[in-house]
């Protein structure tokens, strides 16, 4: 599924053309930020599905503030960080944060469309599974509302046999009148 929406965002104008021009030739739809504020002004009016931001950048809203901004808008949205070789703990604090995954720079690309292509299948996976549990559901509330309909008609029919017997048992009636009105009575479900 290589139909992710990606926002690249990276302070480094090169850094940046260039991983939009990669992304776009294996057919992602990219969009750029120069900086975490426009990455955040993108997020607040577009979904992405994944975010792949700088770590350090200046300008007060770093990668750590964008991947804090993405997920407070979409918890669905995976953020993946590049950070140099010297960051990789701060990277792996973002993990915990909430990031998905990080690279280190220079970018090695094969290894980020793997993470993209990881990214893709799990969407791809959580989406079926959202469609297989709604799935359920209706069927469920379908199933719901057909017992009680089920059991609605079950106690109107014994209503009617125990008014049949009723009036079978009836001494006090002829036989046929008693007839009569057991068949009437049936007759009415």
């Amino acid at each position: 599924m290589k139909n992710l929406s990606i926002l690249v965002v990276d302070d480094d104008p090169v850094v940046r053309r260039l991983l939009q021009q990669r992304l776009q030739r294996e057919n992602y739809q990219v969009q750029v930020a120069k900086d975490g504020h426009e990455a955040s002004e993108l997020l607040g009016s577009r979904y992405f599905d994944v975010v792949l931001t700088d770590l350090m950048m200046p300008g007060g809203i770093g990668g750590l503030e964008v991947l804090e901004i993405a997920k407070s808008l979409y918890s669905t949205i995976e953020v993946v960080l590049i950070t140099a070789h010297s960051s990789v703990d701060t990277a792996v604090q973002a993990m915990k944060k909430g990031a998905t995954d990080y690279l280190e720079k220079p970018i090695n690309f094969d290894e980020l469309f793997l993470k993209l292509d990881k990214i893709s299948n799990l969407k791809t996976i959580l989406r079926s599974a959202q469609d297989l549990q709604q799935a359920m559901d209706t069927t469920e509330n379908v199933a719901s509302q057909t017992i009680q309909d089920l059991e609605m008609q079950t106690a109107r029919l014994q209503a009617c046999l125990d008014s049949v017997e009723t009036v079978l048992l009836d001494d006090s009636l002829d036989e046929d009148i008693r007839i009569a009105k057991a068949l009437s009575l049936l007759a009415e479900k």
